[in-house]
């Protein structure tokens, strides 16, 4: 075979094999997906980007995965799993507490809690959520983020804010499809 032939075989691996790892996430029935989906895109991303010493390598490339993440996959509610995944929010605090992210969260909350007083404490209770309080703080907590799936972490360390608790296993208890938003149907 040419060297033209691997050369192209090899750029199609470069490119897809982050994206198949992603679907493989949002399609896989082992576990609920919800609190993973931004972060896998992003890793997923990275690694592209790594991969090429030059961006036109991967610029169109970006650009329909952009487009179908606009489009398909990004939502308020994949946000609001995100944020309320434990064990990527307290590595990078910063970074996942972001406008679009929080606005996604609360654009969720509004979405999935009709009663305004439950919302109201949602939003009063996300203050120790992120400043580690109570038994999100604990240190059983802490080593649990990283192990414990995100869903079963609120329930076994939410009970200082229960409302949230309820909240963050309703969305992290979600599962994922590449072809459907869960979102929507939700309605």
């Amino acid at each position: 075979m040419q060297d033209s032939f691997w050369r192209n075989v090899l750029y199609a691996l470069k490119l897809t094999s982050p994206l198949v790892k992603v679907l493989r996430l949002v399609d896989g029935e082992k576990y609920p997906a919800m609190g993973y989906i931004y972060e896998a895109m992003d890793r997923a991303k990275e690694v592209i980007h790594d991969s090429f010493s030059n961006a036109d390598d991967y610029k169109t490339t970006f650009q329909i995965i952009d487009q179908r993440w606009e489009c398909q996959l990004h939502k308020p509610l994949h946000a609001a799993g995100h944020f309320l995944n434990s064990g990527i929010f307290y590595k990078d605090i910063v970074g996942v507490a972001c406008e679009e992210v929080e606005q996604g969260l609360y654009g969720c909350i509004m979405r999935l809690v009709p009663d305004q007083e439950v919302q109201d404490n949602i939003s009063a209770e996300l203050d120790k959520y992120r400043n580690a309080e109570g038994l999100c703080g604990h240190p059983m907590a802490i080593r649990h983020r990283k192990t414990n799936a995100p869903a079963d972490w609120w329930a076994s360390y939410g009970s200082s804010v229960p409302n949230l608790k309820n909240f963050a296993i309703r969305v992290l208890g979600l599962t994922c499809s590449a072809t459907s938003s869960s979102y929507e149907e939700m309605k």
